[in-house]
């Protein structure tokens, strides 16, 4: 997959700049989909070439003109057409964290167990934003109203993988951490 589709996807929320977009990476799509604001830029261009986007600028007063981009009939259709194909193989996991700790061994433990304090912070820290999105999309609501009531789904089912995701990783570097210390020499 390119960050084509990512693009496209991102636009069914609405018409968007490129910053706006480059935000809802960071919130967002930059967890299984991750790209830096001149890639996004870089594709925002190409896919305007290709007619699956359209651009129009804004006229903004002691600021920058910005430009505001929106999904084709052109581009609903190719992206709906991507949706709707299984993917190509299964996802790919790469980690450099994980390979450093398949190489822990011989490694001094207290380096090995930072490693993981700072996986579990960062985990922490995208499970608690990941939820505060997750109030902000239910609103008060109870998860099944807002079902019923949601003109989309896809972006809040994405989420929940990544609370998924997220919850796992606290749980696994818990559990790696408490192994740790079991391991660790008695002085």
């Amino acid at each position: 997959m390119s960050l084509k589709y990512a693009v496209l996807a991102a636009l069914l929320e609405g018409e968007a700049s490129g910053y706006e977009l480059s935000k809802v990476f960071d919130v967002s799509l930059a967890n299984f989909w991750p790209a830096t604001p001149q890639q996004l830029y870089r594709e925002l261009e190409r896919l305007a070439e290709d007619g699956l986007i359209k651009a129009r600028v804004v006229q903004q007063e002691r600021r920058p003109n910005k430009r505001l981009f929106t999904l084709t009939e052109t581009g609903r259709r190719e992206l709906s057409g991507f949706a709707a194909e299984p993917p190509r193989r299964p996802a790919a996991l790469r980690d450099e964290f994980l390979i450093k700790i398949q190489a822990m061994d011989g490694v001094d433990p207290e380096i090995t167990r930072a490693l993981f304090e700072e996986r579990l912070s960062w985990a922490r820290g995208k499970l608690a934003r990941y939820e505060r999105v997750r109030d902000r999309f239910l609103d008060g609501r109870t998860e099944e109203r807002y079902l019923a009531e949601a003109d989309r789904i896809g972006p809040y089912l994405t989420l929940l993988g990544g609370i998924a995701l997220e919850t796992e990783t606290v749980r696994w570097c818990e559990r790696a951490l408490v192994i740790l210390k079991r391991r660790a020499p008695l002085s």
